[in-house]
């Protein structure tokens, strides 16, 4: 099974819940105050006889969750809502009282929104676009529970991840943030696959027919395009990041000549301090400014000791977290 991020996996696993004939609730996150752990747009699915997929809290109120829902599935639940199988939206705030009783430790507070699903055509459009990495936006009316979906052009990465307003409820589905790597080699599958369950969008450029070839995930495929080209076309806005993982000057460097130059949030290529120099030195060369070129990130990823590729692919990963989280 290929790695999903967490939103493919709480929207498949809630299908194939539903089409089993099961009653299930999709819970999102609205509002959050203080230090919930987890964002607004954060999902889960329960099933009602308990099984939970995703997280709303970071594991702080699921449990509660679950065992209100299996208790009371077709009578009153948590605070007053509803859930049983009747289609509507109900809400949830848990306040300072409820976080201690509920165990949510970090002291903050959410309001959840709760929406049955009774019949896999509730669900069955969205999970068809996250199984096919489509970009939608899907807006669910809180008075009716009618929900609909939007297609999403993937070149625009800035789209609105979220709203909610008290009457409707708007989440984007698929990434807004995308991972361009050059090479299909070994560590650009482990890279690939990480950075997919980080919630990134991955491409992957590779004009050797012999890498392409080779290539094992099917859901990633690979373009044969220069990777100059693929950077222009594909990578060069500040929702991007940018890896050149060949360790073939001929192919990485024509990469960074685009990439370095761009919006381009991350900017990396792999090799050791000393080629590094040396890339830096070829770089300039070429006619990059310093300034651009001292946003190359050589060697690329934290260091953290990694050497097999897996190491360093979620040394990578790890850099590109700190890289994004900190703006």
């Amino acid at each position: 099974m290929s790695i999903q991020n967490s939103d493919q996996e709480v929207v498949q696993v809630a299908f194939d819940w539903v089409s089993s004939g099961y009653l299930v609730f999709l819970i999102t996150v609205v509002r959050t105050w203080g230090s919930s752990p987890r964002p607004v747009g954060s999902i889960a699915a329960v099933r009602s006889d308990g099984e939970l997929v995703g997280s709303v809290s970071g594991g702080c109120v699921e449990k509660q969750l679950v065992e209100s829902i299996i208790r009371e599935n077709e009578q009153t639940g948590i605070d007053g809502i509803s859930v049983g199988t009747q289609h509507r939206i109900s809400t949830l705030q848990v306040d300072d009282e409820q976080a201690r009783r509920f165990g949510l430790s970090c002291g903050g507070e959410l309001e959840l929104v709760f929406e049955p699903l009774t019949h896999p055509a509730d669900i069955e459009e969205l999970a068809t676009a996250n199984h096919a990495r489509k970009r939608v936006r899907r807006t669910v009316n809180l008075r009716t529970g009618h929900s609909t979906l939007q297609s999403v052009t993937s070149s625009n990465l800035s789209e609105e991840q979220f709203h909610y307003d008290g009457t409707t409820v708007r989440k984007l589905f698929g990434s807004n943030w995308r991972v361009l790597i050059i090479g299909a080699g070994q560590l650009s599958r482990y890279t690939a696959q990480f950075a997919t369950a980080l919630d990134y969008e991955v491409l992957v450029c590779d004009p050797r027919p012999g890498f392409k070839n080779a290539w094992q995930i099917d859901h990633i495929p690979v373009l044969e395009m220069s990777p100059d080209d693929a950077v222009i076309q594909y990578a060069s806005d500040a929702h991007s990041a940018v890896l050149a993982l060949t360790h073939d000057p001929n192919l990485d460097d024509l990469a960074l000549l685009e990439a370095l130059p761009s919006h381009a949030f991350y900017v990396g290529a792999l090799g050791s301090q000393r080629n590094y120099e040396k890339r830096k030195l070829r770089l300039a060369g070429l006619g990059l400014t310093q300034a651009e070129i001292e946003r190359l990130v050589g060697p690329i990823g934290l260091d953290i000791g990694s050497r097999t590729s897996a190491e360093i692919a979620v040394s990578i990963v790890a850099h590109l977290i700190k890289v994004r989280t900190a703006g």
